[in-house]
């Protein structure tokens, strides 16, 4: 179907869905076959033959000839279809976490290419739990096991490859972002407007060196045929403690608060758990994404542990310039989006308070 945007009016894609029909649906998951397990394997073993860390592999040293058709048409649905994508059935318990990291690492190489989610400039992102406070000034979501609200994440695509779940809780909650907005189109037009208006967001200590610590971006995006939303509301709330951001208005507080009545209704947002050896891939364009709180177990070994990767991929949307301060490039396709690091270099490896 071929999107028809008209700003503020009601957008047809297949990326508008809802809480039900995504859960009877069965398209946006693929079970892993014997043949595609030993696949990724034997990529493993040939990788590490050939000595390759995360920072020298390149795609080529991680064959998946068979695979290779599956990465297209993930990469197809995520962008012209429903948004998210699921890769079941790899058998991680089987392996200790260094393959798992080349494994994972790998597999990105055919996906898109990844890019930094702080100024750290850390590419291949541990989501555990460092009892750091996500509300805080300083606050990431991926190292806290508090309920998460509705977000997207700064990039085109971001995964999530689960290595441990928590001894409880941790549900993954997907909402369609175009199904929000097209409601709020329906039920408050008037704060659709608001919506495609900037609003001001903290950096959150990401800025660049002399810099404000703020910037502005709209949350609803149109360019190009396409829509796209960004929302991190948390980020949003945080921009209030400089002075001289201006005080959000009424307005814009009843929109975000829609927003997320919506998003977080169970006409609107599924939910899954995952399993060890999951793959998740969501567009950040046009779904958002949540997670209930979770409980850890008391040993290390046992502890929840997600490896992330935020991505460019190749057959992206072109972008408003509403979206230029954290996606610079707009046209579509580019590498964009993430976090510069402060230092210019990326960091592969597992930064060190983590393990």
């Amino acid at each position: 179907m071929t999107d028809t945007l008209t700003r503020h009016s009601v957008i047809e894609t297949p990326a508008d869905w809802r809480a039900a029909e995504m859960a009877a649906r069965k398209d946006w998951i693929h079970e892993l076959t014997g043949d595609e397990v030993a696949e990724l394997r034997s990529a493993l073993a040939h990788v590490k033959v050939l000595g390759k860390t995360l920072a020298t592999m390149t795609r080529e040293d991680f064959p998946l000839p068979k695979l290779s058709a599956l990465v297209g048409h993930c990469r197809d649905f995520l962008e012209n279809s429903a948004g998210l994508f699921l890769i079941r059935g790899f058998p991680a318990a089987e392996y200790d976490k260094g393959d798992l990291r080349l494994l994972y690492w790998g597999l990105g190489k055919h996906m898109g290419t990844a890019v930094s989610q702080s100024a750290n400039g850390d590419i291949l992102g541990d989501v555990r739990n460092m009892n750091v406070d996500m509300n805080s000034p300083n606050g990431r979501g991926y190292t806290s096991n508090q309920k998460l609200t509705y977000h997207t994440d700064s990039c085109d695509v971001v995964g999530l490859f689960v290595l441990r779940t928590a001894r409880s809780g941790g549900l993954s909650m997907i909402a369609s972002s175009v199904a929000v907005h097209n409601e709020i189109a329906r039920v408050r037009p008037d704060l659709l407007e608001v919506l495609y208006q900037p609003f001001y967001w903290s950096w959150q200590s990401q800025e660049v060196p002399g810099t404000t610590p703020y910037y502005q971006q709209p949350i609803f995006n149109q360019h190009g045929g396409k829509f796209s939303c960004r929302y991190v509301r948390t980020h949003i709330i945080s921009a209030q403690r400089f002075e001289d951001v201006p005080r959000l208005t009424p307005q814009q507080e009843e929109a975000m608060a829609l927003f997320d009545s919506l998003a977080g209704s169970e006409v609107f947002h599924f939910s899954m758990m995952f399993k060890p050896g999951d793959i998740q891939l969501l567009n950040n364009h046009v779904t958002v994404h949540s997670r209930t709180a979770f409980e850890d177990y008391d040993e290390a070994e046992k502890k929840r542990h997600l490896l992330r990767m935020w991505m460019s991929v190749p057959n992206s949307r072109t972008l408003s310039a509403g979206m230029h301060t954290i996606f610079q490039d707009q046209s579509a396709g580019a590498v964009r989006g993430g976090f510069p690091s402060r230092t210019g270099k990326l960091i592969y490896e597992t930064i060190g308070s983590l393990e």
